[in-house]
């Protein structure tokens, strides 16, 4: 337990390391992958370059700051951190390697502020807060061992291919060994660890698109483009859509993630989910289950797209629309007038707005699970609260860098 004066010192030199964040971040990661390569597979590349997983980095040092004397304000951090790594295979000996490297680029970007007890201070915070998270993935890894029969990576082999857009490719994968596949939770993810055609390796983080309890996993690929702000195209994605074939083998962790569809807490309030793009990829698996558990349940399923060519899973959705009175499926274009609505749905031109909320769920409370761009879900939660939306029937998935050990 940090003594007073640790916290005290912590809390006076967190506004300095949050003036310097992202120089502090982009330090240690150059340090890190210089003096211990070994931990680079596990960082995806393209949110180096972005800057994304410094940034990402940079927030959560200055979080725990905010409550080092209060950890457990961040339960819900180190959940979902804590679930990102066990996906990913972090073992308790990967934290000195992070730690190690981070108190160096302290003093590094600090200079002569960084007295030996400031270094004293951060490094008592961070063996703390390695601790918390340790602790929280040992019981982790226990479950998963008792629910799914596996921890790290286990081999499965590529059973089907299916493009279901122009840039998303849906990938089955069942288990090499031929074993029953326990359901994961509607709106986990899995990790996927692969070896490319140069030799290097890629460990990704995807979504289940599939419905639980089928006899296999299925992720789907968005094919990711260089971006304006200096991401590389992404290596795994493009790998997926042109190479990667049928008999192909992968490796995959258990299913992990908290952003999961809850069972209805109150009778006749209906289930509103709302995706963006590739965000449909959890939301699918979810939709797929509330039918199937709850199908006098209303359920409105909002997909934002660019264009009818963008959008995923077209025939499938329509075969549920058909199949189940209950869901209704409302297609939001930005970028084309819909000529006409696909069967089974509604369609209009736009972004997700209060009038389209008004006119497809009007002023009846609801649960609202939503997943997609970020800007999107910034954009939704404020559309929502501004409805006076309790935050407790708000979900949405943030797709990204969650902390310093996060490769999705």
């Amino acid at each position: 337990m940090l003594s007073e004066r640790q916290t005290a010192t912590i809390k006076a030199t967190a506004p300095a390391l949050e003036a310097c964040g992202e120089t502090l971040a982009r330090d240690m990661y150059a340090r890190m992958f210089k003096n211990n390569p070994e931990v680079k597979p596990y960082f995806n590349p393209a949110h180096q370059q972005s800057g994304r997983q410094q940034r990402a980095l940079a927030s959560a040092v200055c979080a725990y700051a905010q409550y080092v004397d209060n950890p457990a304000a961040l339960a819900d951090a180190v959940e979902l951190i804590a679930n990102k790594h066990v996906s990913l295979g972090i073992l308790p000996e990967h934290y000195p390697v992070v730690g190690k490297n981070l108190l160096e680029s302290i003093k590094a970007v600090m200079g002569d502020a960084a007295t030996p007890e400031v270094i004293d201070a951060w490094a008592a915070a961070y063996a703390e807060l390695a601790d918390i998270f340790i602790a929280r993935e040992h019981a982790l890894y226990d479950a998963k061992q008792q629910r799914y029969g596996w921890t790290g990576l286990k081999p499965f082999v590529v059973a089907r291919r299916e493009a279901v857009s122009d840039n998303i490719v849906s990938l089955y994968l069942e288990p090499e060994d031929g074993a029953p596949l326990a359901a994961h939770r509607p709106g986990q993810y899995v990790a996927v660890h692969t070896t490319l055609p140069n030799g290097a390796t890629a460990l990704r983080n995807y979504s289940l698109s599939n419905a639980p309890g089928t006899p296999y996993y299925r992720i789907s690929v968005k094919r990711e483009l260089a971006s304006s702000d200096d991401a590389p195209a992404g290596v795994f994605s493009h790998y997926a859509h042109d190479e990667l074939a049928v008999g192909d083998r992968v490796r995959l962790s258990p299913p992990c993630g908290e952003f999961t569809l809850a069972p209805s807490a109150q009778a006749g309030r209906p289930l509103v989910l709302m995706a963006g793009g590739v965000g449909i990829t959890p939301l699918l698996s979810m939709l797929h289950a509330a039918l199937a558990a709850e199908p006098e349940r209303r359920v409105i399923l909002i997909q934002a797209v660019r264009n009818e060519a963008l959008r995923p899973f077209a025939d499938e959705l329509a075969e549920l629309a058909r199949l189940h009175p209950n869901f209704e499926l409302h297609i939001r274009y930005s970028e084309e007038k819909p000529q006409a609505a696909p069967e089974a749905a509604q369609a209009s031109r736009g972004f997700i707005d209060d009038a389209l909320l008004n006119a497809v769920i009007g002023e009846t409370p609801a649960d609202y699970y939503f997943c997609g761009p970020n800007p999107m879900l910034a954009h939704v939660c404020r559309l929502l609260d501004a409805r006076g939306v309790a935050a407790e029937h708000m979900h949405y998935e943030f797709f990204g860098p969650a902390d310093s050990l996060e490769a999705a």
